[in-house]
């Protein structure tokens, strides 16, 4: 079962990757004050999170901001080193916060995974985009098939 709008996030490790290497950071510590825009990819490097989805919240960060949002977090099922390369490769600088959840911790608690051992990528996230304020869903944006839709950058500044 998936978390609700009106559910708070549960509290798990997640992981940032600083110059030091890999920092844990608990789920509630990177999203659960102010206003916060968590979105999901199934993987870092995957077409379509790196020509579209990660992209779209880079370009429009400040359109966010200007809208009430104190932090951007795009979270994925790989390790903080992969994420630490796709925010390089991606030029994300401090307009996203990438959140490692290695082993899906975060992704099972809130029912938002994804089989893909069908073509060798075990467990990963659904794709979807959730608003949330003091670490309470608000909007929750869950694509309902492959794609990107309802969980893009433009959906979700139309949801705020």
């Amino acid at each position: 079962m998936a978390i609700a709008v009106g559910e708070g996030i549960p509290d798990v490790q997640l992981h940032t990757i600083t110059d030091d290497g890999p920092k844990p950071v608990s789920s509630i510590e990177a999203l659960g004050t102010g206003k916060v825009v968590l979105f999901a990819v199934p993987g870092a490097f995957t077409p379509t999170c790196s020509d579209y989805h990660l992209p779209g919240f880079v370009i429009r960060a400040d359109e966010l901001r200007a809208k009430g949002v104190d932090t951007i977090a795009c979270l994925s099922v790989n390790d903080a080193f992969v994420m630490g390369a796709w925010g390089r490769d991606q030029e994300v600088g401090d307009r996203v916060v990438l959140l490692a959840d290695g082993n899906g911790d975060f992704t099972k608690a809130v029912g938002l995974e994804l089989d893909g051992s069908g073509i060798g990528l075990g467990l990963r996230s659904q794709r979807y985009a959730a608003i949330l304020e003091d670490g309470v869903v608000k909007t929750l944006l869950v694509e309902p098939e492959r794609g990107l839709d309802v969980s893009s950058a433009e959906s979700v500044l139309s949801a705020l």
